[in-house]
């Protein structure tokens, strides 16, 4: 997957069946689901592929025991069964993760039990295990960090954990080996219409190459998430607001602060919010929050009052209170809720189900809402709906549900020991060059396994563009331990300069570029270390 020669491509096709807008969980699913069903199939994403909120989630691909409390069956169901889905698509990427819920009551015991019994149930034949009830000490054993004053028994449950960035990656490698066209920093920046007012086409702006490009398509797909509201107003000039953004936090701790391979999962907070602790790569994500935020942003800034929220609610549960020092990366996402109905009805009454709006006038269709659990789901709806709308388009059936995703291999082949784990059937080239170039074993940061061969593999085969491309969605060392991606910058930007052919003054400000934006990822001052 090279960018040089997918805008090759790009100039080989004069009309598209389905031009895609954003390039997400949301966008990357609709663009698997038209490339594999045989149609012409082009994505366009301003940034880098899952470089907003798709790179910064929970990493669980989870039925929602919290929808299941809201009594939304339905959505659980559906999540449930799209959760057994990607564990066989994209085994490489899936880990069965077990969740422990501390009970402080005897009816909490009953409750959790009774509820997630529920939860299994609808899991069907996709299920990843029964929940069980455990005593005290079994719980103290398996979370030797939890506090155990008042704790009476714990809940175990079973759900999905993931690799968000490197699932996007691995769907756009999908469209492509399928024949499709997937461009990253390619924002558009206007909707082409015919006299009669139907949209038939794009002009997207390649930012690296300071070009703009006119393409024309069938069915135009506005799947940019907390950005939709920018494409519908290209459409219609209407300011209306279709989706609300909703801010998370997560926060990552080293291990030692939770050294289990349970997650805990603390089912009402003092806001009556869900919180997790879960094992990822060898450190500790918590959160999340759930905060209504004016505008969206790109790089969304952590608020104190989420920080506060966080470490408050961990010190409660946790031996071992976590301090902004101990913070070894925070990042924030914007999650695309459609908007509410009611005035004044907060963002977590919102439901998660996504929505397909389609505008009969322009033809412009629009998803939104949803969760990565369900992107496969949402992406068939999509496509269906715009095969509704633009009868022109010849119907093919959808084949996504046994479709295997770049990189899987059987889940018995997966060594989650191996940080290699997550390229799948990718490898064994990745050791072939680390065999054939001794030099590419040098490990990128002495407290991370990274490679210097991943930084090649990356640009090679993976449409990195730019040092964040690398050091936040390739190697995810930004999401990990931002003070080890600050000083592995400069390494990168060189590996970086010698494949792509750039000299210093890039190199000077791709560092400085990735500087600026890494600083946010800390909750303290740090300088890069030589």
């Amino acid at each position: 997957m090279q960018r040089n020669e997918q805008l090759a491509q790009l100039q080989q096709t004069s009309k598209w069946d389905f031009i895609i807008i954003g390039g997400g969980a949301s966008g990357l699913g609709i663009a698997v689901d038209a490339a594999s069903r045989g149609y012409k199939t082009l994505l366009l994403e301003s940034h880098d592929f899952a470089k907003g909120t798709s790179s910064r989630s929970t990493k669980l691909v989870h039925g929602g025991v919290r929808y299941l409390a809201n009594g939304d069956v339905a959505l659980v169901r559906e999540a449930l069964r799209e959760r057994g889905r990607l564990a066989k698509n994209a085994a490489h990427l899936f880990k069965n993760q077990s969740f422990i819920i501390p009970n402080y009551k005897f009816k909490d015991c009953v409750m959790y039990r009774v509820g997630l019994g529920l939860y299994d149930l609808l899991s069907g034949n996709l299920s990843l295990g029964r929940t069980e009830n455990i005593s005290k000490s079994e719980a103290k054993k398996r979370l030797p960090t939890l506090k155990d004053t008042g704790l009476r028994t714990g809940t175990v449950y079973q759900d999905g954990q993931f690799d968000d960035a490197r699932l996007a990656i691995n769907m756009a490698q999908t469209v492509v080996e399928h024949g499709g066209v997937v461009i990253n920093h390619a924002k558009v920046t206007a909707l082409h219409k015919t006299e009669a007012g139907k949209i038939d086409g794009v002009t997207f702006f390649d930012e690296l190459n300071q070009q703009e490009h006119l393409v024309f398509g069938t069915a135009i797909i506005n799947a940019t998430g907390v950005f939709m509201n920018d494409i519908l107003s290209m459409d219609h000039g209407s300011q209306k607001k279709f989706v609300v953004p909703s801010q998370g936090i997560h926060l990552v701790l080293d291990q030692s602060f939770l050294p289990s391979n349970d997650a805990l999962m603390i089912p009402k907070t003092s806001d009556g919010r869900v919180l997790f602790a879960v094992p990822w790569h060898n450190v500790l994500v918590v959160g999340t929050t759930d905060t209504l935020i004016e505008n969206p942003s790109y790089e969304p800034i952590p608020l104190e009052q989420e920080i506060n929220f966080i470490l408050d609610t961990a010190a409660q549960y946790l031996t071992q209170k976590p301090t902004r020092d101990d913070v070894k990366a925070v990042f924030a996402g914007q999650r695309p809720l459609a908007a509410p109905e009611k005035e004044g009805q907060s963002t977590k009454e919102v439901s998660r189900s996504h929505k397909v709006l389609t505008d009969a006038t322009s033809g412009l269709i629009t998803i939104t809402g949803g969760k990565w659990t369900t992107y496969r789901q949402m992406a068939e709806d999509t496509v269906e709906e715009a095969l509704k709308l633009h009868s022109e388009l010849d119907k093919k059936a959808c084949i996504t549900v046994n479709l295997p995703i770049h990189g899987n291999i059987p889940a018995e082949k997966v060594n989650l020991q191996d940080h290699l784990y997550v390229y799948g059937s990718d490898i064994p080239k990745l050791q072939e060059l680390m065999t054939s170039h001794p030099e590419y074993a040098e490990k990128l940061h002495p407290r991370l396994e990274h490679t210097v061969a991943e930084v090649i593999w990356a640009v090679r085969h993976e449409m990195a563009q730019t040092v964040e491309d690398v050091l936040a969605r390739r190697v995810r060392l930004l999401f990990l331990d931002a003070r080890a991606a600050i000083d592995s910058a400069t390494k990168v930007a060189a590996i970086m300069a010698q494949e792509l052919n750039k000299d210093e003054v890039w190199q000077q400000q791709q560092v400085a570029q990735f500087l600026e934006v890494a600083k946010h990822y800390l909750l303290v001052d740090y300088q890069p270390q030589p």
